[in-house]
């Protein structure tokens, strides 16, 4: 079975998974590798950018090389490559678990328990929910389904159809540490920059290839595709730019304005200034729209994997006719 398969099926089988598994309660991957990644951190933090560097290359390149390591010993066997391939795939996506708490904050906020939707909100995203009133917290439920999207599904399918296993593997391993140390804090200014410049150049492909389906997948495509032209490039995140823009101007929202984090106030630009404000019902129509972008993202994925299997096996035939 050829590498283009083995993807195809083994990523289907892993969204499958996630779908009907979600995330464990315990014992998740995903986890232990943060662990992993926090003790080789107290070894070797400085205040300096080449010691947050190092820091990366171990992590990040621990998790490709062990992802190597496991493609290889799987490698003769065309069923236990597609095991492997739906393990990884099922161990790195996360959007069983993103739709599930985006629900349960929506569904607090259509009872009218909003402290409960406060206290809900920490499990999503890192805002102060003390600060946000109903409106708030739905906008920014919305926003967080928008951007994990392209970080907790479409970015590690793009990385998958790329390099397979370790491709899965490496990128959950940058994004984590983007989330562990590439914050602007005092204490991970310089030493998380190689994580969060490195989070930025591995989310690109998959934030664009997010923001397409979005665009193609909801309900206002020229609404999406305005949006995402003249309001990206205002977000600080270059990748999360592109997303928040294309899923508000799809769901004909507002996203963005002031943001508190941690006792601090960011204003950022509104995305979609046009839409109108976000409200309770719309932290549905979001999971409903991941869901669907999640499910084009597969097939625009293994169709890409099998195209490019099937035009490196026709070069390597002509190399060996001439």
């Amino acid at each position: 079975m050829g590498a283009g398969r083995v993807f195809a099926y083994g990523a289907a089988a892993g969204l499958i998974g996630d779908l009907l598994l979600g995330d464990p309660r315990r014992g998740h991957p995903v986890a232990a590798f943060g662990r992993a990644a926090g003790a080789v951190e107290r070894v070797l933090w400085r205040d300096h950018r080449g010691w947050g560097a190092l820091h990366t290359a171990v992590c990040a390149g621990g998790a490709v090389a062990a992802g190597a390591v496991a493609a290889g010993a799987a490698r003769r066997s065309a069923a236990a490559s597609v095991a492997l391939t739906g393990i990884a795939t099922w161990a790195v996506v996360g959007g069983t678990s993103l739709a599930r708490e985006a629900r349960a904050i929506g569904r607090a906020l259509e009872a009218g328990d909003v402290e409960a939707a406060r206290a809900r909100l920490p499990h999503l995203c890192g805002r102060d929910p003390q600060a946000l009133d109903a409106d708030g917290i739905a906008r920014a439920v919305v926003e967080s389904v928008a951007e994990n999207t392209s970080d907790a599904v479409v970015g590690a399918l793009v990385w998958g159809a790329v390099g397979g296993v370790p491709g899965l593997l490496g990128f959950r391993a940058v994004n984590t540490l983007d989330a562990m140390v590439g914050h602007k804090s005092p204490r991970y200014r310089r030493y998380g920059w190689a994580s969060a410049r490195l989070d930025d150049v591995a989310g690109w492909p998959g934030a664009r290839l997010t923001a397409v389906l979005a665009t193609l997948a909801g309900p206002d495509p020229r609404a999406a595709v305005r949006a995402w032209r003249a309001d990206a490039g205002k977000h600080p995140s270059p990748n999360a730019g592109p997303v928040e823009a294309s899923f508000a101007g799809a769901l004909g929202v507002r996203l963005g304005g002031t943001l508190s984090y941690g006792g601090r106030v960011e204003h950022r630009p509104v995305l979609n200034p046009h839409g109108r404000a976000v409200v309770t019902h719309d932290v549905e129509r979001a999971v409903r729209l991941s869901r669907r972008v999640t499910w084009l993202a597969l097939g625009a994925c293994a169709g890409a994997r099998l195209v490019g299997a099937r035009l490196s096996g026709g070069a390597r035939l002509f190399k060996r006719g001439k």
